[in-house]
C-alpha cells in the first residue's frame, strides 16, 4: 500500500501478532470440511459409486409357467413367432393371441388367464418394459414375467 505522500502509515494501527496460528487452524478446518463433506456418502447418501442392480439366486426366482413368449432385443422391436414387429403390431398380435385362446378354450364367457413371458435385452429401457406391460394388460393377459440376459462385462 502506498502511504508516503500523505504519511498514512503513521495513522494506522499495527496488526496483532498473536493470531498467526489462527491461519493454520482455518486451513486445517477447511481441509477437514472438504474431506468429510466431499465423501461419496454425503453427496449421495445410500447410493454407492459402483452401483449395480441386485441379482437373484435360484431360490428367489419365480417358477411360473407362461403361455406366450416374446423376445424384445431392442427398443420398439419384438420378435414373435419368428416375425419382427414394432410395438403397435405387438399390441394387435397380443390381442389376437387372447382371442385365439378364447376361441380354442372351453365354452365359457370368461376370457382365458394367459401369462406373457418377455425375454428382454439387458439394455432395454424401462419405458419400453412399461409399454409392454400396458399392451399386455390392454390385450387381457393375467400377468407378465420378464427375463433379461446377463449384462456383459463391457457394458458395466
Amino acid at each position: 500500500m502506498i502511504t508516503r505522500p500523505l504519511d498514512l502509515s503513521s495513522r494506522l494501527r499495527p496488526g496483532p501478532r498473536g493470531l498467526d496460528a489462527l491461519f493454520y487452524v482455518n486451513v486445517g478446518a477447511l481441509a477437514v470440511f472438504f474431506l468429510v463433506f466431499g465423501s461419496r456418502f454425503v453427496l449421495a447418501p445410500g447410493l454407492a459409486v459402483d452401483f449395480a442392480l441386485p441379482r437373484a439366486d435360484a431360490a428367489a426366482t419365480a417358477r411360473l409357467t407362461t403361455d406366450v413368449v416374446i423376445a424384445v432385443p431392442a427398443s420398439d422391436m419384438a420378435v414373435v413367432d419368428g416375425a419382427v414387429v414394432d410395438f403397435n403390431g405387438l399390441g394387435e398380435w397380443l390381442r389376437a393371441r387372447i382371442n385365439g385362446a378364447a376361441a380354442a378354450g372351453p365354452d365359457t364367457t370368461e376370457t382365458p388367464r394367459l401369462r406373457l413371458l418377455v425375454q428382454a435385452s439387458g439394455s432395454l429401457p424401462a419405458r419400453d418394459l412399461a409399454r409392454i406391460y400396458a399392451l399386455a394388460a390392454n390385450a387381457g393377459f393375467a400377468g407378465v414375467l420378464v427375463a433379461t440376459d446377463e449384462a456383459a462385462e463391457g457394458r458395466r
